[in-house]
């Protein structure tokens, strides 16, 4: 199975569980993977029959700037279930990053990483943003 990759896509976003979080906002990072056959864009070397990084990272873009979430793990759900819906890959990995949580000692950052295949997209309702 062939993957293609974005890492460390860093925003400025409102998340969390406590209130400071959802007016102050803090920094995230995200990774994403998708899993599939890219065969055919590596024999046709035509961006029309990829998936187009561009449409990735705005997508992802829109996700974590747009919507609001108590918690990475929602979000990274998010994530997932709308590259699934946008793209035609058989899987999609989700890493969000908080950057500097708030606890009482010094910790660079919490990370969620998530799996999902496309079988999710039958499972889920349409709450997405894309």
């Amino acid at each position: 199975m062939d993957a293609l990759r974005l890492n460390k896509m860093t925003f400025f976003a409102f998340h969390g569980v406590k209130p400071f979080e959802k007016t102050e906002g803090g920094v995230y990072e995200v990774d994403v993977e998708l899993s599939g056959d890219l065969s055919r864009p590596c024999r046709t070397d035509d961006l029309k029959d990829t998936w187009d990084i561009e449409q990735l990272y705005r997508l992802v873009q829109k996700v974590v700037t747009e919507m609001r979430f108590n918690l990475i793990e929602a979000l990274a759900e998010e994530i997932c279930y709308n590259l699934l819906r946008r793209f035609p890959a058989s899987q999609a990995r989700v890493k969000v990053r908080k950057i500097k949580p708030p606890l009482p000692g010094v910790v660079d950052c919490s990370e969620i990483e998530i799996v999902r295949n496309a079988s999710l997209l039958a499972k889920r309702g349409a709450s997405e943003i894309v």
